[in-house]
């Protein structure tokens, strides 16, 4: 019989944990940081933060041919893999773990948009920027609750799936008619015209990546409670997250077996 293939998961949390019973369940071996060196794969953390793991010392100990798995990997942590050997794949950069968050995502946004107002969403006028994956899981289910969601997006193909879509460019215009805004575009679009249009003491929420799209000073100044709601999946489904991290990794694996 053959030996299985060892996984060494690196990190602790839940999202890692949740991640290594699915590949335990997928066939794997499953081990902790301390199994690197007898390791066919190894798992690194969402975000690789190579301050915060000892990336250099894990992959120096990882034996030949070893392949590590790690998400939104820096120039600085490709470096070290090159340097130490190893070959290292971006998990984080393949669509479907994109679509595979938007549902965390989405429901991590409403869980903040309760706590944050003090009115109901069902009869609310929302402004949702963009509707990729996150934009779409978010919309449809803030439409459930009852809210007036309204889109804007640069894309006519996006507006076109939304039931209330608006050209990004009209943004400065439609503003006055919103005091609850959720962004989801990684570029400057709520900038400080748009914000001075919106409704006294707006609810911002920013769920794109650093920087987000929000001039965040001023909102500051503005009176508009801005929040730049990161890593949501991790924080509000860690189970979900580290299940669709394996999920990911698992299609990658069997992709490369069927190359080779």
């Amino acid at each position: 019989m053959e030996a299985k293939k060892l996984f060494a998961v690196v990190g602790t949390d839940a999202r890692q944990a949740a991640a290594g019973r699915v590949l335990e369940r997928a066939g794997y071996a499953v081990g902790g940081a301390e199994q690197v060196a007898l390791a066919d794969y190894i798992l690194l953390p969402l975000p690789l933060d190579a301050a915060r793991t000892p990336l250099a010392e894990l992959l120096r100990a990882a034996k030949l041919g070893a392949v590590a798995l790690g998400g939104r990997l820096s120039v600085q942590a490709k470096t070290i893999a090159q340097e130490a050997g190893v070959e290292l794949v971006d998990y984080f950069a393949r669509p479907e773990l994109t679509v595979y968050n938007a549902i965390p995502t989405a429901e991590g946004c409403i869980g903040i948009l309760l706590a944050e107002r003090t009115r109901t969403l069902w009869g609310t006028n929302l402004l949702l920027l963009g509707f990729g994956p996150v934009g779409q899981a978010l919309g449809v289910r803030l439409a459930a609750l009852g809210a007036n969601v309204t889109v804007c997006a640069r894309r006519a193909e996006q507006r076109a799936l939304a039931e209330r879509g608006a050209e990004l460019a009209r943004l400065a215009a439609l503003a006055p008619a919103f005091d609850t805004v959720v962004n989801t575009i990684p570029a400057p679009v709520l900038t400080k015209p748009v914000l001075a249009a919106l409704r006294p003491g707006s609810l911002i929420v920013d769920l794109a990546s650093k920087p987000g799209g929000t001039d965040f000073a001023a909102a500051q100044r503005l009176g508009c409670k801005a929040i730049h709601a990161l890593s949501l999946p991790a924080a509000c489904a860690p189970d979900t997250a580290g299940e669709a991290v394996a999920r990911t990794v698992l299609t990658i694996l069997r992709e490369r077996e069927e190359h080779t």
